[in-house]
């Protein structure tokens, strides 16, 4: 069969057989009497073989190798095809995620197609200080979607660089808090602790919203620091983890502190007292928790503080009752 009845027939050009000739890949099996090039079945086959390994993203070097190398093993090339289109997969996810983030800030023209571009690509820099600032110039004429901001807020582990960006979704306007609360079902318990910090910074009732459902997260990082956030805040739902954490060792001087603002009038005052107190009188409470519980009593104005830390003058533990001495002259002397 000569070249052109090949081309015909199997779908292949006979500019691509010609050039498939002076790579080695196909070698005609004779010539006809006019010194055609005939392509025998073998000869046939051996081009459908090549087609079908293009169709899966083999190189022609790759496929002369497969085809004539003895000792060539299918399975290392399926691997090594399957892990570059995996990254081809990703570049392309990556790509298509920038472009609708691009067209998300709805740019007027080119030049704020490219400034946008920029910013997208800075916030991905292996450097902190452009990271910083792209996460800064956000809020400027060509604003960052909120859900690149999130993204970078998720995985940023430089403490300046985090601040930027908390800085940078507090006037992001909406979107930010439900994006930033998808982050507190991440397994990577990073993941979720940048989530709630983040929460914690946003102003409006949505961020609070969500940090008030974060008071009942199987994670004790997340539900501490919704709990410092909301305690700073004056809300009340706080007080029962705010006291776990003070009992547990867990940031127990935020907690205090957050005890502290939560104390705000004589009832609230009242019940965070009784709530020291319930703790010190569990026989579950160890020392160190019982002596933590007693300092906080410092934090709490008005009379049942000033109660608890009277009682606790006479209590049997010596580090507890010293202690307590001393935050009764303290509030003497004030």
């Amino acid at each position: 069969m000569l070249i052109g009845e090949v081309a015909r027939r199997s779908g292949v050009s006979a500019r691509m057989l010609r050039h498939y000739e002076s790579l080695g890949l196909v070698r005609p099996s004779a010539r006809s009497g006019s010194n055609y090039r005939e392509y025998a079945a073998e000869d046939i086959r051996r081009v459908f073989h090549i087609e079908s390994l293009r169709s899966l993203g083999l190189s022609l070097k790759e496929i002369g190798r497969a085809l004539d190398e003895p000792g060539f093993t299918p399975s290392e090339l399926v691997g090594d095809l399957i892990r570059q289109t995996r990254a081809r997969i990703e570049a392309e996810t990556e790509l298509l995620t920038r472009l609708r983030r691009i067209d998300a800030a709805d740019p007027d023209g080119w030049e704020e197609v490219l400034r946008a571009v920029a910013l997208l690509r800075a916030l991905g820099s292996p450097s902190a200080d452009a990271r910083q600032r792209a996460a800064l110039s956000s809020a400027g004429e060509v604003p960052v979607p909120v859900e690149a901001l999130v993204e970078a807020a998720l995985s940023e582990t430089e403490t300046n660089v985090a601040g930027a960006l908390r800085w940078a979704l507090a006037r992001s306007g909406e979107g930010g808090p439900d994006l930033l609360a998808a982050g507190l079902a991440s397994p990577d318990p990073a993941v979720r602790e940048r989530a709630v910090r983040t929460l914690a910074a946003l102003p409006g009732g949505e961020a609070t919203a969500h940090l008030r459902r974060a008071l009942a997260h199987p994670d004790g990082a997340v539900r501490g620091h919704a709990a410092l956030a909301l305690g700073s805040q004056g809300v009340a739902e706080a007080l029962p983890i705010l006291l776990d954490m003070i009992t547990d060792g867990g940031n127990d001087i935020d907690a205090a502190d957050a005890l502290g603002v939560l104390a705000g009038d004589t009832a609230t005052a009242d019940r965070i007292a009784r709530g020291l107190l319930d703790r010190l009188a569990d026989a579950t409470t160890d020392a160190p928790g019982r002596g933590r519980l007693t300092q906080a009593l410092a934090s709490v104005p008005g009379p049942a503080a000033t109660h608890a830390l009277a009682e606790l003058v006479h209590d049997e533990d010596r580090a507890v009752a010293l202690t307590a001495t001393y935050l009764l002259r303290l509030r003497d002397a004030d």
